[in-house]
């Protein structure tokens, strides 16, 4: 599967947000609760250049703060896949097929899944 091409980076979609929205850093970093340093440093991509190693949570916060940003375009400027949903059929297979192992293969399963999970959430 394609994924889309980003054209910006978060650097250049948060001088957008800014404009569009009429904030500061400072106002972003306080309306998704990190330091204004983090932020500043976003801006001027010394940490997470280009969005890489920006904590998921974060980037969900900005979609949610500033609505007329949706979470995929916040994602794909980070160069991130964003999280998609879980339809309930896909919930019902995956514990219907978890319910099918042993013990021990549900520990690892599990363990792998906080793997991914870990991975997802800091981009790293």
């Amino acid at each position: 599967m394609d994924s889309p091409e980003r054209t910006e980076d978060l650097a250049q979609l948060l001088a957008r947000l800014k404009d569009t929205y009429g904030v500061n850093e400072s106002e972003i970093a306080r309306r998704i609760g990190v330091a204004p340093a983090t932020v500043n440093a976003w801006v001027h991509r010394r940490r997470g250049a280009g969005g890489r190693g920006v904590k998921r949570e974060s980037l969900q916060a900005l979609a949610v703060a500033f609505p007329k940003f949706t979470a995929a375009e916040i994602f794909l400027a980070a160069g991130r896949e964003s999280p998609g949903p879980l339809s309930p059929d896909s919930e019902a297979r995956i514990l219907e097929l978890y319910r099918g192992m042993t013990e021990d293969q549900r520990r690892l399963i599990e363990a792998q899944m906080r793997a991914v999970a870990d991975l997802n959430r800091t981009g790293q």
